[in-house]
């Protein structure tokens, strides 16, 4: 569905999922316009919605003022984190899923595949996947009987793209469209639910997925940090490898690892897309902090 299209349908004093998903463009397109820095009429008029609607209804799904969310957007935001985190987040760290929001409510298991289902290299294991709306855009979601085992979101704009990068981490499993069975996952995802995570990868890919549901909410790590964190100083590159295979974006918050000087690039699913996912933490956890 287009932009103009949710516009046409949504209407603001109702609560609806049309209200969830024209949020989720908005947040793309900030990611897009937030250099030029756009006024809070700029972006009621791309939403179709007067200013007082579309605030009311950017701080009810995001928890901030598009304004807010805004200044988020920046570089310099990713560095503040990590300089000032640091003090902290050893702590923060060892406790785990200690971050306030979604996953600090969320405990998501992960199970390996069995010895037989690896050697097969997932052949003869059936995967369902469907589309799915998010508040960071459009996204694919896949499944076996026993849980997801893929979240990427669509960053390229190219869905053919998209499902064929994602379908390198199940290996020779069948894929079937079947959006319908995928839909509650979706809605578990990226609001508060129970999720059992199915992951193919190897034991330094899954200790090193393990670790990064340990870095809580609103903060960021170098690959060197998350290195020595997880007893391997010194493997920054291999952990780097390991957290780019991460077939479960968002779920496994890889988003949270930056490079040195808080350089955001190289995200498997676009950059931008790894930007509005960190502003929308920031602005949870600050908006966390403000209310204890």
């Amino acid at each position: 569905m287009t932009m103009n299209e949710m516009i046409d349908q949504y209407q603001p004093d109702e609560s609806d999922d049309y209200g969830f998903a024209l949020v989720g463009r908005l947040l793309s397109w900030l990611a897009e316009h937030y250099r030029e820095q756009p006024s809070l009429d700029a972006v009621a008029q791309e939403a179709g919605l007067s200013t007082y609607h579309l605030q009311r209804l950017f701080t009810r799904y995001v928890g901030v003022s598009p304004k807010k969310y805004v200044q988020y957007l920046t570089l310099d935001h990713a560095k503040r984190v990590l300089d000032d985190s640091q003090s902290v987040l050893d702590a923060a760290f060892e406790s785990g899923l200690s971050g306030p929001g979604r996953l600090h409510d969320l405990f998501v298991t992960h199970e390996a595949l069995t010895p037989g289902e690896w050697k097969r290299d997932g052949e003869g294991m059936g995967v369902h996947y469907g589309w799915h709306d998010s508040p960071f855009g459009e996204c694919v979601i896949a499944a076996t009987s026993r849980g997801v085992c893929g979240l990427a979101f669509n960053g390229v704009g190219d869905r053919d793209e998209t499902l064929a990068d994602l379908a390198t981490s199940f290996g020779k499993a069948d894929l079937v469209e079947a959006p319908e069975r995928t839909g509650s996952y979706a809605d578990a995802a990226f609001g508060h639910g129970d999720l059992h995570l199915v992951l193919r990868g190897t034991p330094f890919q899954l200790k090193v997925w393990e670790a990064l549901m340990r870095i809580p909410l609103g903060a960021v790590m170098t690959y060197a940090d998350l290195a020595a964190r997880i007893g391997a100083p010194g493997s920054a590159r291999a952990v780097a490898s390991a957290v780019g295979r991460n077939p479960v974006s968002w779920l496994i918050p890889c988003h949270r690892v930056i490079r040195n000087g808080g350089m955001i690039s190289g995200y498997r699913w676009e950059p931008d897309t790894k930007r509005v996912i960190l502003a929308w933490e920031a602005a949870q956890a600050e908006a966390h902090d403000a209310a204890h």
